[in-house]
């Protein structure tokens, strides 16, 4: 491959195994780069480096991104195999599936939120500890997935809402600490048709965001969703949800010769929910 953006380039992505990270591995290798992807299932890993247009370019390492000791080995085990790392995207997480405060007990609040704020918040934090240093000697970025969420209520409950707020907050403050050596920023992504699962705390870490995608089709599809039932609240309500075509965002601010004067930023990919509005007027009214 050559003439590619990431033509050269040594990229490491967490969740690389499925969703929107398996499709950003994908578009990497596309773009030229060379990709090493971590995560928990080596099935899912293994089904990655099998689709590869070429094995020489594509690394795994199973681990999870709260322990710093694989994220450790895994930006090691980059660089000795494609000799640096210009890339970190930060992206595996687990969402909430909108349960709202008044559907959880405390013990069930108390133990969700470590779960949930481990995994999407600790997780890009230690990842960013464990590739700062490589990042720097290349002049690189981080591009870290962000959410709707991160801006706007009712993207989430309040565990998944809070956590991607606060992904926000860590991506720019690490854009300002990490500067001028390293760029930082986000791709705020709207709802996409992947595996993406809940917290274990919540009895959710099997159930996949897919399922309630294909829930959706499967009644347009038997006539059971009701005639003067309104679209999805999304202005773009008929645009993909395909993971593969929010893609272009991260290879804009992984290339430096695209977007080197850009750090701190966050990319919109939502389908235009920021400026829908709210629907309804409190969310609190069946209280």
């Amino acid at each position: 491959m050559s003439g590619g953006w990431l033509d050269g380039y040594a990229a490491l992505i967490t969740g690389g195994g499925t969703g929107i990270g398996r499709a950003v591995a994908e578009r990497f290798l596309a773009e030229g780069a060379a990709v090493t992807i971590l995560g928990r299932r080596k099935e899912q890993l293994d089904e990655v480096m099998a689709a590869a247009p070429d094995p020489s370019r594509i690394h795994a390492v199973t681990g999870d991104v709260r322990d710093s000791e694989r994220l450790h080995a895994a930006v090691a085990e980059t660089v000795d195999r494609f000799g640096k790392l210009d890339t970190l995207v930060a992206n595996a997480g687990v969402w909430d599936y909108q349960r709202q405060l008044t559907r959880l007990g405390a013990e069930e609040l108390d133990t969700a939120f470590d779960e949930v704020f481990s995994v999407n918040v600790k997780g890009y934090l230690l990842a960013a500890e464990a590739a700062w240093r490589e990042l720097v000697k290349t002049r690189g970025s981080i591009v870290m997935t962000l959410s709707n969420a991160s801006f706007y209520v009712n993207g989430g409950g309040p565990l998944y809402t809070a956590s991607k707020h606060a992904c926000l907050g860590l991506m720019r403050e690490l854009a300002y600490e990490l500067a001028p050596k390293v760029r930082v920023n986000g791709v705020a992504c709207g709802g996409m048709n992947t595996d993406l699962r809940g917290p274990q705390a919540l009895a959710l870490g099997d159930r996949p965001i897919s399922a309630s995608f294909a829930k959706n089709a499967e009644r347009a599809k038997n006539g059971t969703q009701g005639a003067d039932e309104p679209p999805p609240l999304i202005p773009l309500h008929d645009s993909s949800t395909d993971p593969r075509d929010f893609t272009a965002s991260y290879v804009l601010l992984a290339a430096r010769e695209q977007s080197g004067p850009i750090t701190g930023q966050a990319i919109s990919v939502d389908g235009g929910i920021g400026v829908r509005g709210f629907a309804h007027a409190a969310g609190g009214d069946h209280l």
